[in-house]
């Protein structure tokens, strides 16, 4: 019976999350599965994948075949490289210690691999984070900046129209004292007038 290692979908719609299974190619893409051997979540960064690395190796010694996503997951994991060590160690070119030596040291260097991508992930998920915030700053910054010329520009247009009030108060205060000296020098002469006209009488 030919198998296949693959991926088998679950998960929400528009958040995809796989088994790695291995199955009869005459089944169904989400059908009945032989075994399931790992998951695969793509919605994270970096994607998250759990593999049974021995379960893997075991199929793939007994000629399972990788779809093409499935063997690059299983490449990413080790499990590729456990199965050639594997057939040298049946072909007597390395023993099982040297093998496991092998194997345990590419994992490390994986290892080493994947926190040095998770940490520049995290710094530029910093950087980001902070570019935004002075973004944010700076357009507040603006907005207090256009605040305070609108109120200081109020402030000016409301004393303009004090001193424009107070210049009008003022220019009609100084046409009504002439018209009053004015009134009184009549009223000095009506009486000069009628004071002689009064000793005139008297004579």
């Amino acid at each position: 019976m030919p198998v296949k290692i693959r991926l088998q979908r679950h998960g929400k719609k528009g958040k995809p999350f796989y088994w790695i299974v291995a199955a009869d190619v005459r089944s169904k893409r989400d059908g009945k599965l032989l075994e399931k051997i790992g998951t695969y979540n793509p919605n994270t960064n970096p994607a998250t994948i759990n593999l049974n690395i021995d379960d893997a190796v075991k199929w793939l010694q007994n000629g399972a075949q990788p779809t093409d996503t499935a063997r690059a997951i299983l490449s990413y994991k080790g499990a590729m490289l456990k199965n050639h060590l594997a057939g040298g160690v049946r072909k007597g070119a390395l023993t099982e210690e040297q093998a496991e030596a092998k194997f345990t040291a590419w994992l490390e260097e994986k290892a080493k691999q994947v926190s040095s991508k998770e940490g520049g992930l995290a710094k530029a998920k910093a950087d980001a984070k902070a570019k935004a915030l002075e973004a944010e700053k700076e357009a507040n910054e603006k907005r207090k900046a256009v605040a305070l010329e609108v109120e200081n520009e109020a402030i000016k247009a409301e004393a303009d129209a004090k001193e424009a009030a107070a210049k009008a108060e003022a220019g009609e205060t100084e046409e009504e004292a002439p018209q009053t000296i004015d009134e009184a020098t009549e009223e000095a002469k009506a009486e000069t007038s009628d004071k002689k006209e009064a000793s005139s009488e008297e004579e």
